[in-house]
Parts: structure tokens; C-alpha cells; sequence
């Protein structure tokens, strides 16, 4: 199926100019970072389309989210943006992009921790399975959407200070998977 990610965004953006353009700018970023890694990736074949393709669209999701620093103004928080998107690129027939886009929060969400943390999210597991996801999630977590930031790539610290704050667990999957992804 052909399709332009670039005008699925701009589709769903409600006239949001300074979040497309932040999300755009993010989405390229993530993307460059995706495919570096995945062009070096040797455990199994990777779908280098689709990770070009789910990265620009892994965040459609925060159009419907209230983050007006980042110029989005919907009625969810900020961590339902990735169910949101899921149920967006599924309308755009895109059922695998769909799946990235809610699996892609910080390192993945159990069932159980929505539960325990009463997260204002669905009663489901939102964790990366395939490869692809994989490497998208982790390509994620060095790019803010910050437009204030002097330098876009954050540093490991950075990502460490970030995710220790979600669970210390979040963390140490990033670590195992910086060793597979980097040799790290």
C-alpha cells in the first residue's frame, strides 16, 4: 500500500502549525536514528520501509493531547498519545504502524503497571514486540520534542535521568537493548 506519512500528519494535525512542524522535525530525527541502527542490526532481516514510515507517524497521536508547549491542544494527556495514534493510523487502514505508535511510550507499559500507577490508559499491555519496534522505542528516547532544546539528540545521561524517573526498570531495558542495538 502507498501511501505519504507526511500528509496522514498534516490530515490529522486540526490546524496544529507549531506542533506538525515539531512533530515532522522529531519524526526525521527518530527516523535517522532508526535506520542507522537497523542498516546495522544483524539478528534478523528489518523492514526498513516501515520503520522510515512508522517513525514519522509514531506520534500522530499527540495532536489530541493538551501539551500546548509543544503547541498541541486536545483533552487527553500526554501519555495517551500513543493509544491515540493506534486508533488513527488503524482508521488510515495502517493496522502495523498502528501497533508502533502505542508501543512506542517510554520503554513499553505493562497492564500491570497502568494498573498499579493508575495511568489514564487502557487495560492492555503496550509493549514493542517486533524488531522494528524495537529499534523505533529506543531511536525515540534521544529525541525530545522540545522546541527550546540548543542540540536535539539528548545524552545518555539525559535518557537515563528520564527513565529512571518512569522505573528503574524502564532504564535497564534501554541498557540491554543499547547492547544489541550499538554493541554498547
Amino acid at each position: 500500500m502507498m501511501f505519504d506519512p507526511i500528509k496522514i500528519l498534516e490530515k490529522y494535525s486540526n490546524s496544529q502549525k507549531k506542533a506538525l512542524k515539531i512533530l515532522l522535525h522529531h519524526g526525521r530525527l527518530v527516523k535517522n536514528k532508526a535506520l542507522e541502527i537497523a542498516e546495522h542490526f544483524t539478528l534478523d532481516k528489518i523492514d526498513l520501509k516501515f520503520i522510515e514510515e512508522a517513525a514519522i507517524l509514531h506520534d500522530i497521536g499527540i495532536f489530541f493531547v493538551n501539551a500546548p508547549e509543544i503547541g498541541c491542544y486536545g483533552d487527553k494527556p500526554y501519555i495517551a498519545h500513543g493509544y491515540l495514534g493506534r486508533e488513527v493510523l488503524e482508521k488510515e487502514g495502517l493496522p502495523k504502524h498502528a501497533l508502533a505508535a502505542e508501543r512506542h511510550t517510554g520503554m513499553g507499559i505493562h497492564k500491570e503497571e497502568i494498573i498499579i500507577k493508575n495511568l489514564p490508559l487502557p487495560y492492555r499491555d503496550f509493549i514493542p514486540i517486533s524488531w522494528e519496534e524495537k529499534i523505533l522505542c529506543y531511536a525515540d528516547k534521544f529525541y525530545s520534542k522540545n522546541p527550546e532544546r540548543k542540540y536535539p539528540e539528548l545524552t545518555l545521561k539525559e535518557i537515563e535521568k528520564h527513565l529512571r524517573e518512569i522505573g528503574e526498570e524502564k532504564w535497564k531495558l534501554f541498557e540491554e537493548w543499547r547492547k544489541i542495538f550499538e554493541g554498547k
